[in-house]
């Protein structure tokens, strides 16, 4: 499961209707309905030339079909007694939809009277309501209308897909391994008598305080993989966690990563490396917001940008690890995943994990 991103320029449109309807990830109150298509008409011309500017489209569907790919052949030897795996790729705002997602797996045989077992596998290595919960709550929204109340009057039929969920992984020692041979290898670039001055952002995908202050818990999970990593490298040089892609005029979690590598040219500090610490693949974020808009408008070699996670084996063998170690498991889901944010009031959260949990008695 991911966010997803339009493969082509003709797909931005629908992308970003998707993307602005999601009170999850970006609330915009009473007017959601009015003023989340609005935004999106007004800002596809803008969003299609940056997808022109790095190759036509977003590569995180070819990236996600790789590596789920790729994770599963490695299942298939490590964990033989589950095998064999099928991966089946989930966007929120993207082709293929979690809609397209849940009847290709009926289709497929799975569930609607004929049982088996899926995973939902987030992605993003880091929990938040606005993403990894959004796209939870879409997945439990299509098994009632396929599967449960909406399709065959029983909330729980017999013959449904049997569900556990992946919630969040933002310290596993692969995932922190992966970015820090990435941070090494892209120091060994400067001049060793550069090196040890190189101050490393950790750029994450900012979200708004409105989400953060009812108690989200990505910014501290966030800050977990942050600190891991440094520990994996032995704290050997300067550091933030800074945050990425605001939209609109909320106030939004900062600093802002275009605001700190200003700030730190005008301190004459001009060797950093940015880290996507939050990502699992290159996409807009990366290739235009980081690549082009604040390393390129920067204007100085000495700020560059680790590899993303793509198809680092490391990073591949880590997500094997993490579905091998859960089918054993025998849990539905993280302890985690079974506390609400304490401010949170949204009733389709609510049910939303009570299904989850409730799906452990059949695992």
């Amino acid at each position: 499961m991911n966010m997803g991103g339009p493969s082509t320029t003709d797909e931005v449109g629908g992308f970003l209707s998707r993307l602005f309807a999601d009170a999850d990830l970006i609330p915009l109150g009473r007017l959601q309905g009015y003023l989340g298509p609005l935004i999106a008409r007004r800002r596809t011309p803008k969003i299609q030339k940056q997808y022109a500017e790095i190759g036509g489209g977003s590569p995180i569907r070819k990236w996600s079909e790789y590596q789920s790919s790729e994770m599963c052949k490695i299942l298939d030897e490590i964990s033989p007694e589950t095998a064999p795996h099928k991966p089946y790729v989930a966007f929120r705002y993207a082709d293929p939809l979690t809609e397209e997602m849940y009847k290709q797996l009926i289709k497929d045989g799975f569930g609607a009277g004929k049982g088996g077992r899926a995973v939902a596998f987030t992605q993003y290595p880091q929990y938040s309501c606005s993403t990894t919960g959004s796209s939870l709550n879409e997945l439990w929204k299509w098994r009632n209308r396929l599967e449960g109340k909406r399709a065959t009057g029983e909330v729980d039929p017999e013959g449904a897909i049997k569900w556990s969920v992946i919630d969040r992984w933002p310290v596993h020692s692969g995932l922190v391994e992966a970015f820090a041979r990435n941070i090494e290898d892209t120091l060994a670039t400067y001049p060793e008598e550069r090196r040890d001055k190189v101050v490393l952002l950790f750029s994450a995908h900012s979200l708004p305080m409105s989400v953060v202050n009812r108690g989200d818990p990505y910014p501290a999970e966030v800050g977990a993989t942050v600190h891991a990593v440094m520990h994996r490298i032995g704290m050997s040089h300067p550091y933030r966690l800074v945050w990425q892609s605001q939209v609109g005029p909320q106030p939004w979690l900062g600093a802002q990563t275009a605001d700190t590598v200003e700030s730190l040219i005008k301190k004459g500090q001009t060797d950093m490396i940015l880290i996507p610490i939050a990502f699992t693949s290159d996409h807009i974020e990366t290739l235009y917001e980081l690549d082009k808009e604040i390393i390129g408008e920067a204007g100085h070699e000495g700020i560059k940008r680790v590899e993303s996670l793509n198809g680092n084996p490391i990073f591949i063998q880590a997500l094997a690890d993490i579905a091998k170690y859960h089918l054993g498991s025998g849990k539905a889901c993280s302890p985690q995943m079974t506390l609400r944010c304490p401010g949170c009031v949204s009733e389709r959260c609510l049910e939303q994990k009570k299904f989850f949990i409730g799906q452990e008695k059949h695992l």
